[in-house]
């Protein structure tokens, strides 16, 4: 017979095990899970079945994601071109405080002048290199979650890759429709033959499946006058609408996701440079700074930069459309601390469901120490993030940063 302290632990004993086996009900399980971050949520897949077909369902994926936007869970991608090793390498890292960076992939056999482009939306960061030669129009693009480490490597139609090269063009953009919940890549395909005319190829990152629509451009525009029509840039989704900049004239060409149909946006008077370029001297070397305007998202709104001043007044302009349906625009002005080439010419690049606003520069790595520079808009204060390559395969000194990128965190699917 044991003792009455051993019955007692006995009893109590007993009575977590009945605890323990206690399940909680759906609503209070999934209302815990969603607030913690993706990493500790990969850990839990393991655990049973039910817990990896509740995490895995498109339901979960979606609360996840809307909870990682209000806790403001938001981190940095970042690829690099290493010269002495031909590789690429994608790294992610921490915006809330500086430290050490993740390593996700490398990429190698790259190539050091292929023009590059990283964009974020809603959760996955699509990556697009193609090569800096003239007549080269394919890309190598990537989709990523940099929160799990998947990737998936698009691959062209194999009609697409058939054809001369030489009389077609492509512009590669990335999209995510609101009304289906799904990404999307989109491949314009334009003739040298007929400028106006474009064929699109649509990926549904959903169904892994492509198809194919022919459109006319809005009076105006043709493919001639869409800005750096040989780079991989210039292209910004908000609320289901991919957004492109032409040169002249300086409204928005815009491609809606819904209805598969161009539309043009009308942009204030004050977006249009005085002049085309800025001549200026930098360590001796004299340079030409392009002032054609270009798009960025802020915070879910759509933004036009203008920088036709800013060598010589340490300002840049940001022109945000306030209010999308009714074609409200209000402008920002950022005030650079000093001059605009001794900060190593700094530039805009996106802020995803945050205040500050992430800018590239020309001088971001020193000692394997890797310096962004982010100002926000609250209390109009720059502040410079610094972050460590403490990887063993990398050498600052034959190292360059291509591109950086802001991301929620997500557990959507790849």
């Amino acid at each position: 017979m044991g003792t009455l302290e051993e019955e007692e632990r006995s009893t109590t004993n007993d009575q977590l095990a009945k605890k323990a086996k206690v399940s909680l009900p759906v609503e209070i399980f999934t209302d815990i899970l969603c607030r913690l971050p993706v990493k500790s949520i990969l850990r839990f897949r393991s655990l049973s079945k039910p817990w990896l077909s509740n995490i895995s369902h498109p339901s979960f994926t979606k609360l996840h994601f809307t909870c990682a936007s209000a806790a403001h869970r938001t981190a940095l991608f970042v690829s690099i071109y290493d010269y002495s090793t031909y590789k690429r390498h994608f790294l992610s890292a921490a915006h809330d405080n500086s430290g050490s960076v993740t390593h996700l992939m490398t990429l190698d056999n790259a190539c050091s002048n292929d023009i590059t482009n990283a964009q974020h939306l809603n959760g996955l960061v699509c990556f697009t290199c193609k090569k800096g030669l003239f007549g080269h129009n394919y890309a190598h693009v990537y989709v990523l979650n940099p929160s799990t480490h998947k990737v998936f490597k698009l691959t062209d139609p194999d009609y697409l890759m058939n054809q001369d090269c030489k009389n077609v063009r492509l512009r590669y953009l990335f999209g995510f429709d609101e009304s289906r919940n799904e990404h999307k890549i989109l491949i314009m395909k334009n003739s040298l033959f007929k400028p106006t005319t474009m064929e699109i190829l649509i990926l549904s990152l959903s169904s892994y499946s492509w198809r194919t629509i022919h459109l006319e451009l809005p009076d105006g525009f043709s493919w001639d006058n869409l800005k750096n029509h040989d780079t991989i840039k210039d292209s910004v989704c908000v609320n289901s609408v991919v957004h492109l900049v032409p040169c002249r004239p300086y409204d928005i060409l815009a491609f809606d996701l819904r209805t598969e149909q161009f539309s043009v946006i009308t942009t204030p008077q004050g977006v249009s440079p005085r002049k085309s370029s800025t001549v200026y001297t930098r360590n001796g070397k004299t340079l030409i700074k392009d002032n054609h305007p270009d798009i960025i998202n802020i915070n879910g709104f759509l933004g036009v930069v203008c920088h036709d001043r800013v060598v010589e007044s340490k300002g840049m302009h940001i022109w945000i459309l306030q209010d999308y349906e009714k074609r409200v625009w209000v402008r920002e002005t950022i005030t650079f601390p000093e001059s605009w080439i001794d900060l190593c010419c700094p530039f805009p690049l996106d802020a995803v469901n945050m205040d500050e606003i992430v800018f590239s520069s020309n001088n971001m790595l020193r000692n394997k120490v890797m310096s962004v520079l982010t100002y926000n808009k609250k209390n109009r204060c720059f502040k410079s993030l610094q972050f460590t390559l403490g990887h063993q395969y990398l050498c600052s000194k034959a190292m360059k940063v291509e591109q950086i990128s802001c991301y929620i965190e997500s557990l959507v699917p790849l």
